[in-house]
């Protein structure tokens, strides 16, 4: 018990003092995980909204494959991930193996299906409340898409934070692309793995208690957009 309250101890003098090693793997964690998610919003909110409005043939497959896609275990994307860039892989050339750019790339693929799922879910509840309206004005499915998407901006803010909470709190992917190496790749989760294995519970902790708020903090800014659209639109 004592020996907990000690590292619970060093974990806030860390905090408080920002250490250099805390201070440098969450500027990384942060780096990586917004960049995946300004990628993974780029792509998803339109291919959400063009799945809700465009009938196509194959459709529901696309549909029924984004929405088992938001499931996949982060180790499976990893694996993927590593194979195409490994030295057999494809991608070989690009040299992006154990970089934050590849673990960028695992976390847009990871981040991608949840974006656009549940902008398809927003965008189709909203065209069945104005599609017949947007039609009447001589709106086709592709104005009518960023229409909607303008109009569901802030619901649609709280499924890019929801992407951003799964993009932080991964490890698995991350850790297999990325290497956990040292002033290089070493990210929030996989310090706390790591440092946990080694016994150096105060670095973990204090990452911990960082991720921990930095989650509460995402999860408060979605209620509270939340909040605000419904005020906002009464």
């Amino acid at each position: 018990m004592s020996d907990s309250i000690t590292a619970f101890g060093r974990a806030w003098a860390l905090i408080a003092a920002a250490d250099a090693t805390l201070i440098e793997i969450i500027l990384l964690t942060l780096r990586v995980s917004v960049s995946a998610v300004a990628v993974a919003a780029a792509a998803g909110l339109p291919l959400g909204g063009a799945l809700a409005l465009y009938r196509f043939p194959g459709r529901r497959a696309v549909v029924v494959a984004l929405n088992a896609l938001m499931g996949l275990p982060p180790v499976v994307v990893g694996l993927a991930v590593y194979l195409l860039l490994s030295r057999s892989g494809p991608l070989a050339p690009l040299g992006l193996l154990f970089t934050p750019a590849a673990m960028i790339i695992a976390q847009i693929v990871l981040v991608t299906p949840i974006v656009a799922a549940l902008t398809q879910q927003v965008i189709e509840d909203l065209w069945e409340e104005y599609g017949e309206q947007l039609r009447s004005l001589g709106a086709g499915p592709g104005r009518a898409v960023f229409t909607l998407l303008r109009d569901a901006r802030y619901s649609l803010l709280t499924a890019v934070l929801a992407g951003f909470g799964r993009a932080i709190a991964e490890v698995g992917a991350v850790l297999i692309v990325g290497g956990n190496i040292a002033h290089v790749t070493r990210v929030m989760t996989t310090a706390i793995a790591l440092e946990t294995s080694k016994g150096d519970l105060a670095l973990a902790l204090g990452l911990g208690l960082i991720l921990i708020a930095l989650s509460v903090s995402v999860n408060a800014m979605a209620y509270g957009i939340r909040d605000y659209a419904r005020l906002r639109h009464g």
